[in-house]
């Protein structure tokens, strides 16, 4: 009776699995779908997945005649990939410490990452801006990167990661002449590529959908990332949705291939990160 159950409860869960995947699909699919549709026919109000008018026009434009985006994406590359690059270097050192490391006062520091992790962003924005100001990195690189090179939520990440790791390995380091610092880069960081890869994906989209400290610390549009500047397509009396949905198609690209590339890991680093504390 229960090998009967089985099939049935299986497939009634892809069937709930494949009901919520369309749903959840269908905005996008619209989106892509308008990035093809004259401003005319998305303004109309009609619901078709595919155009009556099919153009490429809209992505045209934003190449050829808005002199501003391909800056834009370069402004976001920039910061997105500084970001993500200097969070992996500071939080897996700052986690590999809290894992293994002795030294005075490592349970204070522990409880000030999670007290950080209650703190809403939106709390420190206008600190963080007035920090900004006083060094005089206002519409700069350095200050869409520096506030952002580390993050809590991935120390503690890493910390789980790195408290779940073999320690026979390090010993066995040790053994062979390695010091603390070449155990870490030579045998750690390399087997650290589960959690490394979930971290890459999350911290890379952040930044690169960040909107938020953008729209408080840039003012020259020539240093706006994409979400700011795809924000200038909306004005008080008209928004120019078909630019919009073209660009935000772009706009998605640099996720998605992020994600394709770490996909075998992704999963991996999020499941083996929380394991004893």
């Amino acid at each position: 009776m229960t090998k009967l159950k089985i099939p049935w409860l299986k497939g009634l869960l892809y069937l709930l699995l494949c009901f919520y995947a369309i749903i959840t699909l269908i905005p996008f699919l619209w989106a892509l779908s308008a990035s093809f549709k004259s401003l005319s026919e998305i303004a109309s109000g009609t619901i078709n997945l595919l155009p009556h008018q099919f153009t490429l026009e809209n992505y045209k434009q934003i190449f050829l005649e808005e002199p501003l985006f391909p800056r834009w994406l370069l402004n976001s590359l920039i910061i997105a990939v500084s970001v993500t690059i200097l969070n992996l270097i500071c939080n897996s050192l700052a986690g590999y410490a809290l894992a293994r490391l002795q030294f005075h006062g490592k349970q204070f520091w522990f409880f000030l990452v999670l007290a950080v992790l209650a703190v809403p962003a939106q709390v420190t924005l206008i600190p963080t801006f007035l920090i900004l100001k006083s060094l005089g990195w206002l519409n700069s690189y350095q200050g869409m990167i520096v506030p952002s090179m580390v993050n809590a939520t991935f120390i503690f990440m890493m910390r789980q990661f790195f408290v779940n790791f073999p320690l026979e390995l390090e010993e066995a380091a040790a053994l062979d002449g390695l010091n603390r610092l070449e155990t870490f880069w030579h045998i750690v960081l390399p087997l650290a590529k589960p959690a490394l890869a979930a971290q890459t994906i999350l911290i890379f989209m952040g930044s690169w959908n960040n909107f938020l400290l953008p729209v408080v610390i840039l003012f020259d549009p020539e240093m706006f990332t994409l979400p700011l500047g795809l924000n200038t397509f909306k004005g008080q009396y008209i928004s120019y949705w078909n630019i919009i949905m073209a660009a935000s198609m772009i706009f998605t690209m640099p996720v998605l291939g992020l994600y394709i590339f770490f996909n075998r890991y992704f999963i991996q680093g999020v499941t083996f990160t929380g394991g004893k504390s």
